[in-house]
């Protein structure tokens, strides 16, 4: 494709948002799409997702008339996330929240205190609608503007939940239940091991995912995923299957990971995961900001590109660079290092994932923070957050910074995704070499464009980048998608002086590396 062609694609898709053609039903293509890491996935909290703050306070006051999120409210966002070429919402969980033994005034989403319902708290009561039938608005909305939607299953259960089935949990040698980790407001389920599945917990989850079939979403993300046994895996995903083919299973699991979260846990790693059945897993890119040298960049992309070979079947990756386990790319490093993100995301073998509010550069301060709440719906009396993070913990504002120019970049990249796809299907990636170590370079090529990106994993210094570039010539047509420093096009190189973490995408036309 041409760059004046590319120009044309790029401003037809500012205007249509990814648009698919109406239909009367939704048809589930999302296992397919996330294959072929053709998805871009926005993670949202619904208690937050729409809340109305009105007095901007940070905490939603509802003796004051303020709203939370809910799944009524949320349907006004979901014109955003199209026209921003968000194409998948993964919610966090929807199951009701634990109340007793609890963190934060609303309890936390992953303390599940039940996963045969809808938290109630997502109900917008002006409707006399069920919290479940407004759920199921929500995903039709959703899929009336082409976008899938995946669920998040909790891992373990709330202290209510033990108290109520206690069957159901893993116990010490006195009798109570285990605390996994440090997560000290959920107890650790008994999903056995892979010589014998418990069948109640396993029945457990069949229900949630009855439930989520019935409202019609697309696939589940599965939270700590390594800490049940694969054979529980196998028969839930095969179970979701003979209804809907293409329901998609994410494993929140990484390579990097080797450790269970109690001693009393099972852990079954990332590969036997995907072996059961899911489609994809976290990876390791969230090592991104550790990360001084290229080769492990390089070494990172690689050793994905290899699954389908290791595992037999094809299997992806999200870019998990931030997800709302990481802290907000903003404090982490600053500006240059949500930018290289969103520009991974888009031009690497993967599928792009972002949080509600990373796209305007939220640094998710709150200034209540962990102290004592006015208000409680739980047994703790405190605001409780992960500094840094999205809150999951309370009924706190809605996400979202001020930085209008990363938003941009952010719906530029996302659109560019699919022009790099075009590329990717007949064509191939090849890292480049650089003169410095700290910087990064790749290309994307086929027999008529190549799309290259160089980078500098360095957030403290400007670095002399000189990567080489075979059959590259000084007068190739070029179009920069983005830079701070000029790159400089030579024979058989591109120089430039890079900004500490600056990332560099370069559109060159008529011009092949095979």
């Amino acid at each position: 494709m041409c760059i004046k062609k590319f120009l044309i694609f790029l401003f037809a898709l500012s205007f249509t948002g990814f648009q698919v053609n109406a239909k009367q039903f939704w048809d589930n293509h999302l296992r397919t799409d996330f294959l072929n890491n053709s998805t871009v996935i926005y993670a949202i909290n619904i208690r937050t997702f729409n809340a109305q703050d009105t007095d901007r306070n940070g905490i939603i006051d509802f003796s004051e008339g303020e709203v939370s999120g809910n799944f009524i409210n949320a349907i006004n966002r979901l014109e955003e996330l199209k026209q921003s070429g968000i194409n998948v919402i993964h919610v966090l969980p929807i199951t009701p929240t634990g109340k007793i033994k609890a963190l934060g005034t609303a309890g936390s989403l992953y303390s599940a205190a039940a996963f045969n319902s809808i938290n109630p708290q997502l109900k917008d009561h002006s409707f006399s609608l069920t919290v479940e039938q407004q759920a199921k608005k929500f995903v039709e909305a959703a899929h009336s503007k082409g976008i899938s939607v995946i669920v998040d299953v909790p891992s373990c259960g709330s202290y209510d939940l033990f108290l109520q089935h206690p069957e159901l949990f893993v116990k010490d040698a006195s009798g109570q239940p285990v605390v996994p980790s440090d997560w000290t407001d959920v107890r650790l389920l008994n999903a056995g091991d892979e010589n014998n599945v418990n069948p109640d917990v396993l029945n457990l989850y069949k229900e949630f995912v009855d439930l989520m079939q019935s409202l019609e979403v697309d696939g589940i993300r599965a939270d700590v995923a390594h800490s049940k046994p694969a054979k529980f895996w196998k028969e839930l995903i095969d179970y979701s299957r003979k209804k809907d083919p293409e329901f998609l299973w994410l494993a929140e699991s990484s390579d990097s990971w080797k450790d269970a979260v109690s001693n009393k846990a099972v852990f079954t790693p990332y590969d036997k995961l995907l072996e059961a059945g899911f489609d994809g897993y976290y990876g390791s890119y969230f090592n991104l900001k550790n990360w001084k040298n290229a080769k492990e960049l390089k070494a990172q992309v690689e050793f994905n590109l290899s699954l389908e070979k290791k595992i037999g079947t094809k299997k992806s990756v999200i870019g998990s660079f931030a997800t709302h386990d990481e802290l907000s790319p903003m404090l982490e490093k600053g500006r240059n290092y949500s930018k290289m993100i969103i520009w991974l995301n888009a031009t690497l073998p993967l599928n792009s994932y972002f949080v509600d509010g990373f796209d305007t550069g939220d640094k998710y301060i709150y200034f209540w923070a962990n102290k004592k709440a006015d208000v409680t719906f739980t047994d703790d009396d405190t605001y409780f957050v992960h500094r840094g993070k999205i809150d999951i913990f309370n009924f706190s504002r809605k996400p979202g910074g001020g930085d209008s120019m990363l938003q941009r970049e952010f719906v530029t990249a996302n659109n560019l995704k699919n022009y790099v796809l075009g590329i990717y299907k007949n064509g191939e990636l090849k890292f480049l070499s650089s003169a410095s170590p700290s910087v990064f370079a790749y290309a994307i090529t086929n027999s008529d464009s190549t799309v290259i990106v160089i980078g500098n994993l360095d957030f403290k210094s400007s670095t002399d980048s000189k990567v080489s570039v075979p059959k590259l010539k000084a007068d190739a047509p070029v179009m920069p998608m983005n830079y701070n420093s000029i790159p400089e096009i030579k024979n058989g190189k591109i120089e430039s002086k890079l900004e500490p973490g600056e990332i560099q995408v370069l559109i060159f036309d008529n011009f092949s590396m095979l």
